[in-house]
């Protein structure tokens, strides 16, 4: 294993907080709409149909432009250093001290990018979706991130909450795959029979540098 590719959203960041901002927007006591996501994701369903049913008719592009317009200096939809979960960087730098890559590589808008670098994680590479233009689960996300990491796709291990998006599409590239149980889906699927698809299921990432060490 030569090198490490991290998801962003409920792997490195903890979005609590954005969907507590959303609930507040939407007008709807947060805890209902914590388990209204909960409902639709085990469902099966797109996140945004939550939304819908507190909002008939959302549409996020518009919502968020809306939404900027009228708090252009608050953080609304997006993340910062604060809602880092506090197991990243000692996991990280310990990867690095291990002589991998670090990459980063998640299904996000450009400014996320911007906030990432700005917290000066210890990351060889950030890169997101939009600039890629191409999002996970397609397979040409995961063959840029190949090209990124610089070595055969057998050396990489992609790290995830999801199964759809992160473990069985990186295992379909043939690279190796790191489940990790948090956030919603993160636990939900983790429960599922294709969990055994992952090479391994982490609770936390300071599990990663261990099971590495002796795995890798």
């Amino acid at each position: 294993m030569r090198s490490v590719v991290f998801d962003v959203g409920e792997t490195l960041v903890n979005e609590d907080r954005i969907f507590e901002r959303w609930a507040d927007r939407l007008g709807v006591p947060r805890l209902a709409f914590f388990g209204l996501m909960g409902a639709v994701l085990a469902e099966g369903r797109q996140l945004t149909e939550a939304f819908r049913l507190v909002k008939p008719g959302f549409d996020l592009g518009p919502e968020c432009a809306a939404w900027k317009a009228e708090e252009p200096e608050s953080l609304r939809e997006n993340f910062d250093a604060d809602d880092l979960y506090p197991d990243v960087r000692p996991a990280l730098g310990a990867l690095r001290g291990m002589g991998l890559g670090v990459v980063i590589a998640g299904n996000q808008p450009s400014s996320a990018a911007a906030a990432l670098a700005a917290m000066d994680l210890p990351a060889d590479q950030i890169h997101v979706s939009d600039d890629w233009g191409v999002a996970k689960p397609d397979p040409a996300f995961f063959a840029r991130v190949g090209e990124v990491a610089g070595c055969p796709p057998a050396e990489i291990l992609y790290v995830g909450d999801r199964l759809d998006n992160d473990v069985l599409p990186a295992k379909a590239a043939g690279m190796r795959a790191a489940l990790l149980r948090r956030g919603m889906l993160g636990y939900l699927h983790a429960g599922r029979a294709e969990a055994a698809r992952a090479d391994v299921v982490l609770d936390g990432l300071d599990q990663l540098p261990g099971w590495i060490a002796e795995h890798g």
